[in-house]
Formats: structure tokens, C-alpha cells, sequence
């Protein structure tokens, strides 16, 4: 029996990388998963991988119009959520001297503000002692350069898993922030890609990890399942760090 059997859980940026990840364990473990994604092409690619078991919303989580019809297409089911990964995220950066009001909004809308009504306009699906898992970063706890929103803009989400768990303490609804460290996903991977052949990032990046490489979102994937799952029922308003020790020692 897999841990998640019979229960219905969205994963929102569910067509690739960590989400992807997260989705395909999420089905392993006995789950019906439904993912959203920006088009239909990446939507298709990942529901080929997923099976008869994930469904797929085409939306922006920044967009409030794109949530309702999400929403509305599970409502439209009859099945309420168990599980809800608000993993959609990520976002263009400039140093301090260089950002601009568009690409502040985009990123803090983005992460901040489509964490927060991901939650908000579930709330009517979720079923009572549901959990939440949102998607935060190690970099809200860092201070590199040039990175100043989306460092912020996941502290904030981070900071929304307190106060969403007491927000909800009424309705056992458990929310968990989990902060991935360097992942090979695929904006990581084209991050580090962008270093050329001599992978000086890379070995950089390695070199801060106390593991002594980067993870792999399967390892992200395993931490959701605990925060999603009964193993995790004393857990609340936490969160939970992989990163390989880089953030930690």
C-alpha cells in the first residue's frame, strides 16, 4: 500500500523538474494528482510520463483567474484535496541597482502572491485535516548578491507557512514550508550550463554542499511525500531543509 492510496492532491508547476518530481511520487504513492503548468505542450509531456492517474489545468499561479478555473475544474470532480503542493515559482533576478518595478512584480507575484492564493482559493476544496506543503528555497535564508526578491519573495513564503497553519488550526489543516537547496532541475541545470565546458559553477556549488554534490529533485520529492503524508502528523508550520547540509553547518 502506498502512503498517499485513494487521496487527490494538486501540484501546481507540476509539468517539470522538482514539481514533476513531486507529482510522479505522489502517484507512485497511490495518489490522483492533478498538475498545472503555463502550456498545454509541457502539460501533455508531463501527463504522458504520469499516467491514468494525473490529470492536468493549464495556468499562471500569479493569475488569479487562472487559480479559479483550476479550482473550479477539481471542484467540477466532486472529490475533495488531500494534499496541495504550492511548488510553482522561480522568476528572472537583477542586482539591486538594476531591477525594475515589471521584474519585482513578476517575481513577487510569482512566489509571494501566487503561494498565497494557491492557498486562499483552495481553501473551499481542501477537506478538513488536509496538508500544505509550499515550495520555499535555502535562499530565503541567504543573502547573496543580486538575488534580493526572490531571496525575499521566499522568506515570505517560508514566513506564510506559520501563518497559515495558525490561520487554520481550526480545520487540522497542516502547512509545511520545504527549502530545496542546489537542485539539478532544469533551471539549474541551465544555470550551471551557462558556465561552458570547464563546470567551474558546478564544482563550486559542490564544494559548498557538506554531501559534496547537488541534489536531485527524486531526493525534493521524498521530503514533500513526508510533509504530505501521515508519517509527518505531528509536523506543523515548520520547515524542512535539504540541501545537503550547505545551509546548515
Amino acid at each position: 500500500m502506498g502512503r498517499l492510496d485513494g487521496m487527490l492532491a494538486l501540484v501546481t508547476g507540476g509539468t517539470a523538474g522538482i514539481g514533476l518530481a513531486i507529482a510522479r511520487r505522489f502517484v507512485a504513492e497511490g495518489a490522483d494528482v492533478v498538475v498545472t503548468g503555463r502550456t498545454r505542450a509541457t502539460l501533455d509531456a508531463a501527463l504522458a510520463e504520469l499516467g491514468p492517474h494525473a490529470t492536468g489545468v493549464a495556468g499562471d499561479a500569479a493569475s488569479l483567474d487562472d487559480l479559479d478555473r483550476v479550482m473550479q475544474t477539481i471542484g467540477a470532480t466532486g472529490r475533495r484535496l488531500d494534499v496541495l503542493v504550492a511548488n510553482a515559482g522561480g522568476g528572472s533576478e537583477a542586482p539591486l541597482g538594476e531591477m525594475t518595478g515589471a521584474l519585482f512584480d513578476r517575481v513577487a507575484d510569482l512566489n509571494v502572491r501566487g503561494t498565497f492564493f494557491t492557498v486562499q482559493r483552495a481553501l473551499p476544496l481542501l477537506r478538513d485535516g488536509a496538508t500544505v506543503v509550499l515550495i520555499s528555497s535555502i535562499s530565503g535564508s541567504n543573502g547573496d548578491p543580486g538575488h534580493g526578491v526572490y531571496n525575499a519573495s521566499k522568506a515570505a513564503v517560508r514566513s506564510l507557512a506559520r501563518t497559515l497553519t495558525s490561520e487554520l488550526r481550526d480545520r487540522r489543516i497542516r502547512v509545511n514550508a520545504l527549502s530545496p537547496g542546489p537542485t539539478m532541475s532544469v533551471g539549474f541545470s541551465a544555470f550551471v550550463g551557462a558556465d561552458g565546458e570547464d563546470g567551474t559553477v558546478l564544482r563550486r556549488i559542490e564544494d559548498a554542499v557538506p554531501v559534496g554534490r547537488v541534489g536531485r529533485p527524486d531526493e525534493i520529492a521524498a521530503a514533500a511525500l513526508f510533509l504530505a503524508s501521515s508519517e509527518s502528523s505531528f509536523v506543523a508550520g515548520a520547515e524542512l531543509v535539504v540541501d545537503g547540509g550547505m545551509s546548515q553547518v
